[in-house]
């Protein structure tokens, strides 16, 4: 049937025909068809198949039944390569283990792509991976073959999906090809190569108007005689394959039906299932729907649906309970429940205790989503009211963390409130707040927080003090910390039990009610105790401190704490802080290196990359498009005072004080307590520039209020040549560039002389300011200040003075990804340890490095080692 549907496809054929081509010649890639069902998606699978001589070729479909169980469809596609297993890395392989059900555990998800990724490659010959009904694939398979996808480029791999909408998250930056309905004339050879007789040109033409172009509506449509009452095409089809179904003996029936419940195809299952509901032996005639052989295949996946849907419900119940009674209870627990699950006509105490335990192995395994849906179904099945409303707290916080909001919000509705006790009435709350800070517009999020806080006081006074500090940080990750935190922390102050020993909520609240000052001793004891259980405050806070030690602590040990818990998370953030530590110190090529193991990790686990280092580097840089674009994609999200300090940053670098001034303002007239200190200086400097000095003195005696208590040579630096832009005092420059002399943060020590320069060259004091100019030039240029440095560029040719032509640096040389392989090569690192850190092939890597090598004009690794771009 294949062949015949291809009429009318020869653009698509060609992009596929070039997909499979350049795997073949070691350049895979990927391609996503998206189309309506009966659109020939499928019939373009089987083209590439056909294309892919010598390929091994690994197949996986997405099962309607089957979203629930985690990495089902990846263990499909994995099952020829798993004889590979055994050479993968120890990390990799237990991930997969785990991953597939094999051993316990909890998988990293970046560690079972690169597993994925590693069984295809190993394969020595190209591989063509096929994946069929991509929108029913369980959402960690859907990731990991993204994941897969998006690294196949330097490797004989080639991946085709097909899916019904465009829509699935995790493949949305794959390339698409949508697949559209046939023309007219197509459609007419198309009907003219099915029927060997001529059809009436009446009932020709109503069926090309009837099917839309759709293939499959085509040779369906004509079987029931096309004059049925116009529906969706689908339906239609689907329609065409229940008459057809209808017109089998009742034992054909019920063993279709059987097959349709079983989305593995796997006749062990089948045959046991059939023998015990009486269905003995093969039965011969299926009318063409479904295929019996070493797996139960369906000529189409409507045509699954349509045997399913057609089944009574006391059918469906009966074949069910059939498949779990022939399902291994020891090797297939979840799928066993699952049918379990969908043979009880009510509630089961039994059952529901079951699915409750799927949804632990779910969670376990990384399948958060399927851990919702089995708690979902427990819940349904769940007899007795406590039970039922623990189940259903539980399935509520299992949607907020897989991201179905709205769903959370209909499940919380139907807690019965009479059946929780305190504690879980303050869950409940907090699952409120959660919901609520996700949603834009809606505020009731610290009050559902503060609600849950105050529920839990008595009872458990440790959980209500954590239950603050998680308002106070969603509210900054969610962008909403503006007066949130105030309110958050004047309850907290009010109701929360005092701590056996002072904390972070100590820390803060006292910042809050009596200043900076008095706070500073708790929030350093904070830090250096042990409390980064939230790094994502802790990294706010280390940036208010004016104490670089303890930002590259802090990014040590979020790095440890990752490498040894397999954090995603915490792995993210631990580069992000590398990342804005290397910007502020001015080495450029760190940063960007850091910024790609971030997003490499990020892409690993089908999250978006993290943008507050990216900004910072982009606004230091002085890259104005780049600064605006990212300021502008994440909306609302994120540290408001962060996102404006940059803006203000990149517009004084490039000497916009207006704009600058107005970023400034914003980033701190809220009063918000982190990250208001760094962007003290650029309010001074903009008002300053704007003529606005009761604006200039404000900020300059909040800023002196911080870094006197802060007492580290950077605050001291950074505020006198501020102080110097208030008063003219020569002592207050000079005092900046001697406090800033052995900083390591040279993009601030260039400031300190450009601005002395500046005010040298304005005194009158030629040759001095040149000295200090020449100066920050250099340190600015060196630290990839370019809007700074630009500035110091233009006082240095007003003076008279020649800029020399820079090359172009080693960071300028090569990109992002080019330059994280060849720092970590110089490092000593291997190409199999760079693939692992950076969650590509080898492959991949072994082609940068060719990159690498042509661009710098080595020819070894020991010459990147001592390549003086490379230098760590």
């Amino acid at each position: 049937m294949s062949g015949v549907v291809m009429i009318g496809r020869h653009g698509e054929q060609r992009r596929v025909d070039e997909l499979v081509g350049r795997a073949r010649e070691g350049r895979g890639g990927a391609l996503v068809l998206s189309g309506e069902a009966g659109i020939g998606k499928s019939a373009l699978l089987a083209h590439a198949v056909g294309a892919a001589s010598g390929f091994l070729v690994l197949r996986a479909a997405g099962s309607e039944f089957e979203q629930e169980l985690p990495y089902s469809a990846l263990h499909q596609l994995c099952v020829p390569v798993l004889g590979h297993l055994p050479d993968l890395p120890a990390p990799r392989r237990e991930a997969v283990r785990i991953a597939f059900g094999l051993a316990g555990g909890t998988p990293q998800p970046f560690q079972v792509g690169l597993a994925v990724l590693d069984l295809v490659t190993a394969a020595g010959r190209p591989v063509l991976c096929v994946i069929d009904d991509a929108q029913w694939l369980d959402s960690v398979s859907s990731q990991a073959l993204a994941f897969l996808a998006r690294r196949t480029g330097a490797d004989a791999v080639a991946v085709v999906l097909a899916l019904r909408s465009s829509t699935v998250d995790a493949l949305g930056e794959l390339p698409l090809l949508h697949v559209g309905g046939l023309g007219d004339e197509d459609a007419k050879a198309l009907l003219a190569a099915r029927h060997p007789f001529p059809l009436d040109d009446r009932v020709r033409d109503r069926l090309v108007a009837e099917a839309g172009g759709n293939p499959l509506a085509l040779l369906e449509l004509p079987l029931d005689g096309g004059f049925t009452a116009p529906a969706a095409v689908p339906s239609r089809v689907e329609e065409g394959f229940r008459v057809r179904l209808a017109d089998l003996p009742d034992d054909a029936r019920l063993l279709l039906t059987i097959a349709s419940a079983d989305p593995t195809g796997d006749p062990g299952l089948l045959w046991p299932a059939a023998e015990a509901l009486g269905v003995g032996g093969a039965v011969a005639e299926t009318a063409g729907l479904v295929e019996f052989g070493a797996r139960v295949r369906f000529c189409h996946p409507l045509a699954r649906s349509a045997v399913y849907r057609a089944a009574s419900e006391g059918t469906r119940r009966a074949v069910h309970g059939a498949l779990a009674d022939a399902t291994d209870a020891l090797t297939a627990p979840d799928r066993r429940a699952w049918h379990r699950a969908q043979s009880c006509a009510g509630p089961d105490e039994g059952v529901a205790a079951d699915l409750e335990q799927c949804a632990a192995r779910a969670r376990s395994r990384g399948g958060v989503a399927a851990a919702a849906a089995f708690l979902e179904r427990a819940v349904a099945l769940s007899l007795d009211g406590r039970r039922r409303a623990t189940r259903t707290l539980a399935a509520v916080e299992a949607c907020v963390e897989a991201g179905v909001l709205e769903r959370a919000a209909d499940l919380l509705a139907t807690v019965e409130t009479t059946a929780l006790d305190e504690v879980q009435h303050a869950r409940a709350d907090q699952l409120r707040g959660r919901i609520a800070f996700s949603r834009p517009g809606d505020t009731s999020g610290p009050s559902w927080t503060v609600s849950a806080a105050r529920r839990l006081a008595g009872p458990a006074p440790d959980l209500a003090r954590e239950c603050f500090l998680d308002a106070v940080e969603t509210s900054f990750v969610v962008g909403r910390a503006g007066g949130v935190v105030e309110e958050v922390l004047a309850a907290a102050r009010a109701v929360a039990p005092p701590p056996g020993e002072p904390d972070l909520l100590e820390a803060l609240t006292t910042w809050a009610e009596h200043g900076y000052g008095a706070a500073l001793p708790l929030l350093r004891a904070a830090l250096h105790n042990g409390q980064l259980r939230r790094p994502a405050l802790a990294s706010m806070i280390g940036t208010d401190l004016w104490d670089l030690d303890t930002q590259f602590t802090l990014a040590e040990w979020l790095l440890k704490a990752g490498r040894e818990s397999g954090s995603p998370m915490l792995l993210r953030l631990a580069f992000a802080q590398k990342a804005t530590g290397a910007v502020l110190c001015g080495d450029v090529g760190q940063a960007l290196a850091a910024t790609a193991e971030e997003e490499a990790i990020a892409d690993a686990v089908g999250e978006p990359p993290l943008r507050h280092h990216r900004l910072l580097l982009a606004a230091m840089s002085g890259h104005r498009e780049e600064t605006l674009d990212l300021l502008q994609a994440g909306g609302g999200s994120g540290h408001v005072a962060s996102l404006h300090w940059s803006a203000a940053l990149l517009h004084n670098g490039l000497g916009d004080h207006k704009a600058a001034l107005s970023a400034a303002r914003a980033a701190t007239e809220h009063g918000d307590l982190f990250l208001v200190g760094v962007a003290l200086p650029e309010l001074v400097e903009a008002a300053v520039r704007q003529r606005q000095p009761d604006v200039a003195a404000r900020a300059l005696e909040a800023l002196t209020e911080r870094t006197r208590a802060a007492g580290t040579d950077l605050g001291r630096g950074v505020t006198a040549y501020a102080r110097g832009l208030v008063t003219g005092a020569e002592d207050d420059y000079r005092e900046a560039v001697e406090s800033l002399e052995d900083s390591p943060l040279r993009p601030y020590r260039g400031r300190a002389h450009l601005l002395y320069g500046q005010w040298l060259r304005r005194a009158g004091r030629g040759d001095e300011s040149l000295r200090e100019l020449r100066t920050a030039h250099d340190l600015l240029t060196a630290s990839g200040a370019e809007g700074f440095a630009a500035r110091a560029a233009e006082e240095l040719r007003d003076a008279g003075q020649e800029i020399a032509h820079r090359p172009a640096s080693t960071h300028e040389t090569l990109t992002r990804q080019q330059l994280a392989v060849a720092r970590l090569v110089a490092s000593g690192a291997t190409s199999n340890e760079v693939a692992g850190q950076l969650f590509v092939s080898k492959r991949t890597v072994d082609a940068h490095l060719r990159a690498i090598f042509h661009k710098l004009g080595v020819t070894s690794r020991r010459q990147l080692r001592d390549h003086p771009g490379l230098a760590p």
